[in-house]
Order: structure tokens, then sequence, then C-alpha cells
């Protein structure tokens, strides 16, 4: 059933072999690429070792079984573990997103529905800030608008994991399915008569990118310097330091208002200028993640949701996979695992299928 494995298992035990040369780490970048797929491949090929020796097991205990009924009950706990490990090893060969691993640029922008869009934006932050707060990574705030009322018309946010990453567990793995149009159905703060209204805010998740994934020629860019604009504050409102960098090539704009000097502001602007060509990139290079990113709905508009957030019932709904909980208070403090742990399961579920 899974022959084509022992290719897998061969390629494993060559990268063992050229990472155990001392002269493979003179190039730092090639060392990472070898690393980082024999990271990718190390979980498979030891299932899949499992799986082969569990065969051998069961095969000898029906052997003893023959002569010895009480075998009988080891050979259907064999039995059993080898259904696991059959499943676990189909779902470690569905063909992975070369950008699992990354981390992500998560940005939120208030839609339809005025200030109360803008407050909900800010409860959608608060909910990604409190799940990686959970799962261990580190968020960093990169640029915002905020409303008049605490809410954000548009805010940027980039998160990354820390240390070693198990396979299917990066930050892109997991934030890549928030991507799209976000509803909610409440009685708004502003609200006096107590009627329920409908309003949106929209995500975009890009995985960012590293220097090397993109090259940028600065004589491509176009930078422009602005006062900020929002709150004012020491450096804020009285210097020329806000920075707006466009991509000449594509088009593709990013700016960055937040920080007090002009240099962080274009490092920033820089780092969301990358992620969003790499998207692109990836776009025009890979149909099915192009169909992926797609899926992101560019227009905040209110018919085009995949999540539907109802406070008077506490319910949670996505629309894509037809998950629905009840639980929507502790999703928005951060517990998100089970309506992310859909998406991935459904993802992973058509995969298979098409495999």
């Amino acid at each position: 059933m899974f022959e084509a494995v022992e290719e897998l298992v061969a390629e494993h035990a060559d990268l063992e072999k050229k990472l155990a040369d001392p002269s493979v780490h003179a190039d730092q970048a090639n060392a990472r690429k070898l690393n980082k797929r024999y990271a990718e491949l190390t979980p498979i090929v030891a299932t899949y070792r499992s799986w082969k020796q569990t065969g051998d097991d069961i095969e000898t205990a029906r052997e003893l079984a023959a002569d010895d009924p009480d075998f009988a009950a080891e050979v259907k706990e064999l039995d059993k573990q080898r259904e696991e490990l059959t499943e676990k090893l189909r779902l470690l060969l569905v063909p992975r997103d070369p950008s699992d691993d990354k981390d992500v640029i998560l940005e939120i922008k208030a839609g339809a529905g005025g200030d109360e869009s803008a407050l909900f934006a800010g409860d959608l932050l608060r909910m990604y800030l409190r799940y990686a707060e959970r799962v261990g990574w580190k968020t960093e705030i990169i640029d915002a608008t905020e409303s008049e009322l605490g809410g954000y018309k548009d805010v940027q946010v980039a998160v990354k994991a820390r240390g070693q990453i198990e396979p299917g567990q990066g930050v892109w793995a997991r934030l890549k399915y928030e991507g799209g149009v976000h509803r909610v159905q409440r009685v708004p703060a502003t609200e006096s008569q107590g009627r329920i209204h409908t309003s949106a805010a929209g995500v975009l998740v890009t995985p960012e990118a590293e220097e090397v994934d993109v090259e940028i020629n600065p004589n491509d860019l176009r930078i422009d310097v602005y006062r900020s604009s929002g709150p004012g504050g020491q450096s804020v409102n009285t210097t020329d330091s806000a920075v707006r960098i466009t991509h000449l090539p594509t088009g593709v704009v990013a700016s960055c208002q937040n920080e007090k000097s002009q240099l962080q502001n274009k490092e920033q602007a820089m780092r969301i200028l990358r992620s969003r060509l790499l998207a692109m990139a990836q776009e025009e290079a890979e149909k099915e993640a192009a169909d992926a990113r797609r899926s992101q709905v560019r227009t905040v508009d209110r018919s085009e949701k995949i999540r539907t957030y109802n406070f008077p019932e506490n319910r949670i709904s996505d629309h894509r996979v037809g998950f629905k909980a009840y639980n929507l208070d502790q999703v928005l403090d951060g517990d998100l695992a089970a309506v992310i742990q859909a998406c991935v399961d459904a993802d992973s579920a058509a995969k298979l299928a098409a495999a």
C-alpha cells in the first residue's frame, strides 16, 4: 500500500549521511534546506517503520494463536494499532504546503458596519493574540489605525513561532484558514433600542517572507514619507516619520506609521512588502496556492462570509466546513483550536480524496 514510502526512506537516509558531513554546514543556506527536508521526512519514516514492524508482529501473533488461543487477543490489539498507524501514515503523506512552517503577517480590516465593524476588528485582534499566547507564539503589532471608539480600522500583526516546529503546527499551517470575511451579529454598544446589527471585518493572512525568499531591487521602489495621523504624542504628528513604499513593477504598496523614527517605519513597511510580494509570487507559481489565497476575500462584503460570530446565541459557525459550536465567548478569548482543526481536517480530507 505504501511502497512509494521506500523512496522517502532512502532519501531520509541520504540526508542523514549528508548532514553528518561537516563540509555541508559551510553553506548555511543549503544546510538549513537539508535540515528542513530531514525534519519533514523523519515522522514519515518513523511511522512507516512502526507500521511495518506491527505487520510483522501480527503475522507472528497469528502463528502463535493457531497453537495457543491466548494470543488471539494480542492479534486483535495489534490489528487496531496497525489501522491507527495506517491512518497516521496516510495523513503524513498528504501533500504539504511549502509555506506551512513560515511565520505570518495577519491583517484585520474593518468593513461594512462602521464603528461597530472597527470594534469587532478589535475583538478579532484580541482573539488571535490570545490564541497565539495559548500555543506559545510571539506576536508583534506592526501597524495599526485605531477608531474613535477604541476598535481598529486596520491593524497588522506579525505572528512568529518559537523553537522547533512540529510538522503541521507552524503558524501559517494553522492560521492560513483565517483569511476571509468574518461576520458578527450582536447588539452594538451604540444601539439604544437593543436591536441586533450585522457587520463584518476582513482578515488577510500572508506567510512572512525572509529576505532570501524575495529579491527586491531597490531601484524598483518608490519611498514616500509623510506626517503620521492619529492620536498625537512625542514624535507623532510633528515629523515626517511615516513611510509608504510602492513596488513599481507590481504596484504593491506597504506603509507604516506606528514607530517613532522614519528608519523603523521603513523596516516594518519592508517586512509587509516582502510578505505581500511572496504571496503574489506563490499565487503566480502555484495554482493550488492561488486558489487558497483567492478565498481570502479582499473586499469586506457581509454577503461573502467564511464565518459568523452570533453573540445572542453564543454561537460560532464556519460556513466552509459546516463547523458550529456554542462557546463563542471562549473562542473570542483565544480558544480557537477546535475551529482551526475543523478546517485542517476538511483540507486534509480533500487532499486525500484528490490523491
